[in-house]
């Protein structure tokens, strides 16, 4: 059954329009299950995607993509998930058209509350998630092939992918390391 689709905003459709499309090309991060393939993307109905189309979170920074992974793991669990277990994968990446919102003043002028932005209760994420999908649909629509936005759990950056977008050759492991100790990163961030 085809996702249905709500009218896409006029003032966000011009607002997208008249970004420029920047370049990407260096080293990016993620946080991806033991033995996925690092560079697949998918439909998680995260943040910046609504479930029509293909992305691959990634972060400017390995403890940005070890934060945003460590939230969703222990969202709604009483006790932290032992038992799985997770790579950091290094990958080089190039993107030809990139939506650029790297700061919070990016987002606030495009309707996202600037001021709860990761932050925010349950039902709140939901009204932000909603914007936030709204801007990365359509940003894909327009045609950009992916994002750089601010994290959300670490101070740094992180790039979404529209693996649609994005040809083989523009990405690739550079370096991974297996499994991912949660309790020594923990315990690391937790002294500095």
């Amino acid at each position: 059954m085809p996702l249905s689709h709500k009218p896409r905003i006029s003032e966000l459709i011009d607002a997208l329009e008249a970004s420029e499309k920047s370049i990407f090309d260096g080293p990016v991060w993620r946080v991806a299950r033991a033995r996925r393939d690092s560079l697949v993307g998918s439909r998680p109905k995260g943040r910046w995607d609504n479930g029509s189309f293909d992305v691959l979170y990634t972060s400017l920074e390995a403890d940005g993509a070890m934060a945003e992974m460590y939230f969703h793991l222990l969202r709604g669990q009483p006790v932290f998930p032992s038992r799985m277990e997770f790579t950091l994968t290094e990958i080089s990446l190039s993107l030809k058209g990139a939506l650029k919102l790297a700061d919070m003043n990016a987002l606030a002028s495009l309707g996202v509350d600037a001021t709860n932005f990761g932050r925010a209760h349950y039902a709140r994420r939901l009204n932000e998630y909603t914007r936030t999908q709204e801007i990365a649909e359509t940003a894909h629509f327009i045609g950009f092939d992916g994002m750089i936005v601010p994290n959300a759990r670490w101070d740094c950056g992180n790039v979404v992918v529209f693996t649609e977008r994005v040809g083989m050759k523009d990405l690739s492991v550079i370096n991974e390391r297996t499994p991912v100790d949660w309790e020594t990163w923990q315990q690391r961030i937790s002294t500095t």
